[in-house]
C-alpha cells in the first residue's frame, strides 16, 4: 500500500528502542521508552497558508527527525507500525 500524505503530514519510521542500557543490562518490553527519533518515509505538498499560497515542507524523505514522545498518530502501513504527524510536531533534524 502506497501512503501519501495530505498537506503539512509527515510519515515516520520510528527508530527502534533500545535492548540493552548502556551499562549492558537487557532492558524489558514493558520499561522501554517510546522512541523519539525516526526517518521520514513521506511528506504532504505543504501547509496552505492563508492567501492560498502552499508552503513548502522544511523535511524530506529520509531525513532523520527528532520528535515530541507523545507526537502522531500511529498508523499500519504493510505490517509496519509508523507514526503521522504535523510538520510542526517535528522539533529538528538530525545532521549526520
Amino acid at each position: 500500500m502506497t501512503l501519501k500524505p495530505l498537506h503539512d503530514r509527515i510519515l515516520i519510521r520510528p527508530a527502534q528502542p533500545e535492548e540493552t542500557s548502556k551499562g549492558g543490562i537487557i532492558i524489558p518490553d514493558t520499561a522501554k521508552e517510546k522512541p523519539q527519533r525516526g526517518e521520514v518515509v513521506a511528506i504532504g505538498e505543504g501547509k496552505v497558508s492563508d492567501d492560498g499560497k502552499t508552503i513548502p515542507m522544511q523535511v524530506n524523505t529520509g531525513d532523520k527527525v527528532l520528535y515530541g514522545k507523545y507526537s502522531g498518530t500511529e498508523v499500519t502501513v504493510d505490517d509496519e507500525d509508523m507514526l503521522i504527524m504535523r510538520e510542526s510536531d517535528i522539533f529538528a533534524i538530525i545532521a549526520g
